[in-house]
């Protein structure tokens, strides 16, 4: 497994085209995209050259960071990637000088999120037509 930070302008698309798979063809969002991209650090996952995940990071507050967008394609989950690319998306803030993480979780995923570290810090709120919670995490 490989992980690659990737900002604008270059290549994003390979972390596109596993975030539009994932939320927009498997989870029917629709509304995936958007200005923040062109300022977030990208990180892809990839596995033997074939893209298998990806997430995005950008700075909320001082000292705090968002972690979103996280997605595993398919044939790589239950493998540990999505905990790898999480403590890959730790390390890169920790080194940009951050001291937290806080992300929008759909609520199924909230037990993944739980096991990291982090804690439900908000109600549950519908992203499109999905439940989600806010929720935190002090680094390291």
């Amino acid at each position: 497994m490989t992980f690659r930070w990737l900002r604008a302008p270059e290549d994003l698309s390979p972390v596109f085209t596993v975030r539009e798979d994932v939320f927009i063809r498997e989870q029917g969002f629709h509304d995936e995209f958007d200005e923040r991209d062109n300022s977030c650090w990208h990180l892809l996952c990839e596995e033997n050259g074939r893209p298998a995940g990806c997430a995005r990071i950008f700075p909320e507050e001082q000292g705090v960071w968002h972690i979103g967008r996280v997605a595993v394609e398919k044939p790589f989950r239950g493998a540990g990637v999505g905990a790898a690319i999480m403590e890959a998306c730790h390390r890169k803030i920790l080194e940009l000088g951050g001291s937290a993480a806080v992300l929008s979780a759909q609520c199924r995923a909230s037990g993944f999120y739980e096991k990291l570290g982090y804690r439900v810090t908000s109600s549950e709120y519908l992203d499109e037509h999905c439940p989600h919670v806010d929720m935190r995490r002090t680094l390291p």
